[in-house]
């Protein structure tokens, strides 16, 4: 694997926008080009990668709600791999151009992808994009420290070494240390201290009390209309997070993920190439193919020789029956009012303990809020000091009957105009949950603290979390349009 250029971009929402670093591989750009052939797009100049980058990422022209080559329905867009559309002499398709970002800090690289262009390999199949990811977040990592908050002064300071660091960790273009396609897994046994040599990535040894900390978090999104001619729709994603102090050169770690008897196989995973050895059908098992009885469904076991900071051993998707809370939300015009009524429902599967829960209700395209008349049968109701939200705290636990309703009416007699939305008009709204469940994943996996193994010379300490939280889970108003996505919600 290797990567034809790489750029670090800072911005403040869109603005004040700079490259402050950027690198190109000639030996690995003449590969590129001699693998494509025909089909060979150049990388344009940085200017133009940086607008094709922030308008993809909805981080440029904040005035233009649409822009065609970005939200148009034909375009399906699988972030962190983007698709940069190249106008002029050269013009084609740049892609996966993968970026992550951090605050005002935003990190991509172009990898190499040695398969055909047409048709596009699916993204799990490709190891390239793996290892561009690892990359990029072991530099994000460098870049912004172990607390991740980004300092201007040490940002500056490490800006000014990452050459000297990339002649090291990544030459020509090519990371060192990661698993090559078709490579012989390696042996998971010790060996003889003197014999071992420190890895590039590699920049210590960790000296004191040995401490591994791993956790796992699942991600849930929902898209919920309640209509049955639209089909609602969620899905589920975790990542296994490890930080391990553990003393000698290359330490051996086996962290092992398990589900319950009835729980559904994890799919798409994709691993840190720290990791050894895999069983092949591990990362076979897609999303994309049917399901059947025979698919893989653990222990899923991960041996490693870790880095030093915190980094993220593996991601999966798993595929639930149900969403976590249900909900039903409908909108009807009374007399200049709107009658809001409000159900949500937490499954029977799920925890009942919950760190926070809250349902936001915006309202778009009317004045402020004058007269707000509702009533909640559990939690607490806020309205937002620009008078165009309603919070609604659910506080930690749904009552016994895991159940709660809101119902009401609000004026919209405010003296100003609230804020503006070109989707939320008229009756399209919408409610959006935030909340966070500890001890708990929808798909059960979970992290076994007896079974983390450690081959080293001190016993360490071992600490196991899972949570689950959400993200872009939304429930739409019933009695008005909606958007609605014509296939599975895509990572």
């Amino acid at each position: 694997m290797s990567v034809r250029a790489l750029w670090i971009i800072s911005h403040e929402k869109g603005e004040n926008v700079s490259i402050r670093f950027t690198r190109r591989f000639a030996t690995a750009e003449h590969r590129a080009k001699s693998l494509a052939g025909s089909s060979y797009v150049a990388v344009p100049e940085d200017y133009s990668v940086l607008q094709l980058l922030l308008t993809e990422m909805g981080l440029s022209d904040s005035d233009k709600y649409y822009v065609a080559l970005r939200d148009d329905c034909l375009h399906r867009q699988r972030s962190p791999a983007l698709e940069l559309r190249v106008d002029g002499p050269g013009k084609g398709i740049l892609w996966p151009v993968l970026a992550i970002s951090h605050g005002p800090l935003t990190l991509a690289c172009l990898p190499i992808v040695d398969a055909p262009a047409e048709p596009r390999p699916p993204l799990a199949s490709l190891l390239s994009v793996s290892q561009g990811l690892t990359l990029l977040a072991g530099l994000q990592t460098f870049l912004l420290g172990s607390g991740g908050k980004p300092d201007n002064e040490g940002l500056a300071s490490r800006l000014a070494i990452l050459p000297s660091v990339l002649l090291q960790v990544c030459p020509l273009g090519t990371p060192l240390d990661v698993p090559l396609l078709g490579a012989p897994a390696t042996s998971t046994v010790p060996t003889p201290a003197g014999s071992q040599k420190q890895p590039a990535w590699k920049t210590g040894l960790h000296r004191g009390r040995a401490v591994v900390n791993v956790a796992l978090k699942e991600t849930v999104r929902s898209m919920q209309y309640g209509d049955r001619s639209r089909q609602d729709l969620w899905d589920v994603y975790g990542t296994v997070t490890c930080k391990c102090e553990v003393e000698g050169m290359l330490p051996n770690v086996t962290v092992t993920l398990t589900l319950p008897p009835n729980g559904s196989p994890l799919q798409d995973i994709l691993v840190h190439p720290c990791v050894t050895s895999l069983d092949s059908c591990i990362l076979t098992a897609s999303s994309v193919d049917n399901c059947d009885g025979s698919a893989f469904s653990g222990p899923y076991k991960f041996p490693f020789s870790p880095p030093l900071e915190p980094f993220r051993l593996c991601s999966y998707t798993s595929q639930v029956p149900v969403p976590p809370i249900l909900g039903s939300y409908q909108l009807r015009e009374e007399e200049n009012q709107l009658h809001v009524s409000v159900t949500l429902k937490l499954h029977e599967s799920v925890k009942n303990s919950f760190e926070y829960c809250e349902a936001h209700l915006p309202f778009f395209n009317r004045n402020q809020m004058g007269v707000v008349d509702v009533k909640v049968s559990s939690g607490q109701m806020d309205v937002s000091k620009e008078k165009n939200l309603l919070v609604w705290g659910l506080g930690q636990k749904f009552p016994k009957s895991r159940e709660v309703t809101m119902e009401g009416k609000i004026s919209f007699s405010g003296p100003t105009p609230g804020p503006t939305d070109p989707i939320c008009t008229e009756l399209t709204a919408y409610i959006k949950l935030y909340f966070k469940v500890p001890d708990m994943t929808l798909s059960g996996c979970c992290v076994d603290q007896h079974s983390v193994q450690v081959y080293s010379s001190a016993k360490p300490r071992i600490i196991t979390s899972r949570e689950l939280q959400s993200k872009e889970y939304f429930i739409w108003n019933s009695t008005g349009t909606a958007p609605v996505s014509s296939g599975p919600m895509m990572l």
